[in-house]
């Protein structure tokens, strides 16, 4: 959920939470308001009542008129002074409807005798300006909300618009191709402050990176002259003399050791590469014609180790460097080559979603662990960076790779 969604949401529920309290206290407000008003105009009549009993000593006729109503009954001396208002139902007595009324209840003693005076007024009208007042508060309170959320809506997705576009830049920003992040314009205190802060972490990242490149370079070239050199002086060595089996055997080693240095520099080099996304020779690549070339180089060993095949290839045309394309191929056959059991079977599928290969062999304990830089078993000779480098191709172009063992190793490429 965006911050704008999240804010819309708990301000309007908030504001309607206050709006409907709000609302609810003043319609009680005005509605005691209207009661008290209602309830003056019944104290008004009963003292016109005690005026006229009192000069004229004798009571008035009851009435009965369309908002107003007057009684008097015999009441025993004991509710003399007895003083009540109630809301009661009122007859109105034009359309012979009940409606509610607000009632006062009094006595006056008149020659002696206690007399108790009914006085009934209708609260229609009150009720319905109550209405009407209520009507108008929501229609008010369901206008500011709208407004809330129109204005929350849009104002905020103009206000957050630089945040979005700064989010956008930093999505896009490759540091293989020097770019810089150019600062958004904005009024904003915070989104200057996070301008500022992505370019000059854009700033360092670009140096780092030329660091890093400059450094891999070097430290390439330096590598590469003193393995040269030493392969050059061994091989005019082995030229120059007989050597005893034990020298050979001694000379030998060495030669191993240079030769598996080498693979690690170029290995890592390469990982280095990939990484930083350097080789950039992306082209589309007919990916059944690279398999079929592929076991065309590995048929020998295939047969060495007298070692089946089951293919089922469909044709698969994928956008990347022709380079690591087979680089990865490689290391998969080499892997299933390396790993496999005498007289074995590798099953390859290549379809328009996948590229699967398994092969027979042993368990093995490092499968949580196969894609980590240097993971081997400890019967292997290999580096351990053979599907590192694979998954690390994966990665550049955006693919998955798998691996699952259930009666054979299973390795799976989904494009």
């Amino acid at each position: 959920m965006k911050l704008s969604s999240r804010y819309n949401q708990v301000n309007i529920f908030t504001s309607l939470i206050i709006l409907v309290i709000t609302g609810f206290i003043y319609y009680l407000f005005i509605h005691l308001i209207l009661t008290n008003k209602l309830d003056k105009d019944l104290a008004v009549e009963e003292e016109e009542i005690r005026q006229y009993t009192y000069t004229y000593q004798k009571l008035p006729l009851p009435a009965s008129y369309i908002d107003q109503q007057l009684s008097f009954t015999q009441a025993p001396d004991s509710l003399a002074g007895f003083r009540e208002f109630s809301y009661v139902g009122y007859l109105n007595p034009k359309d012979n409807e009940e409606e509610p009324g607000r009632r006062l209840v009094t006595t006056v003693n008149l020659k002696g005798k206690t007399i108790l005076i009914t006085i009934t007024k209708s609260r229609v009208e009150s009720e319905d300006l109550v209405r009407v007042i209520f009507l108008i508060t929501l229609a008010v309170t369901l206008i500011l909300l709208i407004s809330l959320f129109v204005i929350n809506r849009f104002l905020l997705n103009r206000l957050w618009q630089p945040f979005y576009n700064i989010l956008k830049k930093m999505k896009s920003f490759e540091v293989s191709k020097m770019e810089t992040i150019t600062a958004e314009p904005t009024k904003i205190d915070e989104f200057i402050e996070l301008n500022s802060s992505v370019n000059a972490m854009a700033s360092r990242v670009r140096q780092d990176y030329k660091e890093l490149k400059t450094f891999t370079d070097n430290a390439s070239h330096e590598m590469m002259t003193p393995l040269a050199v030493i392969n050059s002086k061994l091989d005019s060595l082995l030229q120059t003399e007989a050597f005893t089996a034990q020298q050979g055997a001694i000379l030998e080693d060495i030669y191993q050791a240079t030769g598996k240095l080498s693979r690690l520099h170029q290995s890592l080099l390469l990982l280095a590469k990939i990484e930083n996304n350097l080789i950039a020779d992306t082209q589309d690549v007919d990916f059944k014609l690279l398999v079929e070339l592929k076991l065309r180089q590995f048929q020998e060993l295939f047969e060495q180790g007298g070692l089946s095949l089951e293919l089922d290839l469909e044709n698969k045309t994928v956008h990347m460097s022709r380079y690591l394309a087979d680089i990865s191929l490689n290391n998969l056959f080499s892997n299933a080559v390396r790993h496999n059991i005498k007289g074995g079977k590798i099953v390859i599928k290549l379809s328009e979603a996948a590229l699967v290969i398994s092969n027979s062999g042993k368990g093995f304990e490092l499968r949580d662990h196969l894609f980590d830089r240097f993971s081997k078993s400890s019967e292997s000779e290999g580096m351990g960076l053979g599907l590192a480098i694979t998954k690390q191709i994966c990665n550049l172009y955006g693919y998955e790779i798998s691996y699952d063992h259930d009666e054979m190793h299973t390795f799976s490429i989904l494009f």
